[in-house]
């Protein structure tokens, strides 16, 4: 059954996409889920670890509303309006349609549902169904697919807490490294081979390391953080090297271009910090379908491909 569905989406690119974009819109309820569940899943580890570690040295703690709330992870509890903490029922948990169905609020008091969900479920359909027509049938669309997941969720939690979690771009690295060693084809390709990946991902990180250090000496403060790296890094390891400068130009212009708009229109504060990770995914992730064919058209128009 397997082998026959496998031959049909292997001859049939159009069905292929269009049943991984309605997996994507799944896959974007649920990164939603972990966009907003897992800043805070840190914040109670830290605090947790906080008190013990005060509790070790003598002191006295009260117990903080944080120690004392029910299990708090991915599954657990269900979802709940932010409002009425009232639990959402499945039929209002489809992908869209329910929060299409709701009119954006909430069934039990009427509250506004951000519009940010539906547009994530939408933008995981999307790039989804993107990665799977480019790729077509395959493990590089399957490894595009993780790829792709793991940098939405790491831009919707970098856009709201300034924070890129080691337990998304460490595994998103591991994963590109272990790729490349069990199905690496070539520095076009994706996966790439082991030597690609592994001096990518030293590339990725050391790169922007020296740029931090180098920032914090000329200038006396911090100009990313070490998230920054490491998805960097995982970049590397998936794409390889070759693609790290052409990520790092298309994300500083887009860094550019949005933070100089945001100052003159929005009146943003020049030394506000702009989270980097967005830019760094987005750019990856169009380095990741394009980036081959973006490079050879450089190399055309400026002559140095001949």
């Amino acid at each position: 059954m397997l082998s026959e569905l496998a031959a049909i989406y292997a001859g049939n690119t159009g069905l292929f996409a269009g049943s991984v974009f309605v997996l994507g819109l799944v896959v974007g309820s649920f990164l939603n889920v972990v966009i907003y569940r897992v800043p805070r899943m840190l914040e109670h580890g830290w605090r947790a670890q906080a008190e013990e570690i005060l509790r070790e040295g003598g002191a006295a703690t009260p117990r903080t509303e944080a120690a004392a709330a029910p299990k708090f992870n991915l599954w657990t509890p269900r979802s709940a309006c932010p409002a009425c903490r009232t639990p959402i029922k499945a039929r209002h948990n489809l992908p869209v349609l329910g929060w299409l169905v709701l009119r954006g609020r909430c069934a039990a008091c009427g509250a506004r549902i951000s519009v940010r969900y539906p547009v994530v479920e939408l933008a995981t359909g999307w790039a989804s169904a993107m990665v799977a027509a480019h790729f077509g049938f395959g493990v590089p669309a399957a490894g595009g697919l993780v790829v792709t997941w793991m940098l939405i969720a790491l831009t919707g939690i970098d856009i709201d807490h300034q924070l890129l979690p080691d337990g998304i771009t460490l595994p998103l690295l591991w994963a590109g490294l272990a790729a490349a060693a069990l199905w690496g084809s070539g520095p076009a390709g994706l996966p790439v081979t082991p030597r690609e990946a592994i001096l990518g991902a030293l590339a990725g990180y050391l790169s922007l390391w020296l740029v931090y250090h180098a920032h914090r000496l000329l200038t006396g403060k911090e100009g990313m953080g070490y998230g920054d790296f490491k998805l960097f890094a995982a970049l590397g390891a998936w794409l390889g090297w070759r693609m790290l400068p052409l990520i790092i130009v298309l994300a500083a212009a887009a860094g550019a271009v949005l933070g100089i708009a945001m100052i003159v229109f929005r009146g943003r504060d020049r030394a506000a910090p702009i989270p980097f990770g967005p830019y760094l995914s987005v750019a990856g992730w169009l380095a990741m379908l394009y980036g081959p064919a973006m490079i050879g058209e450089y190399l055309r128009v400026s002559g140095l491909g001949h």
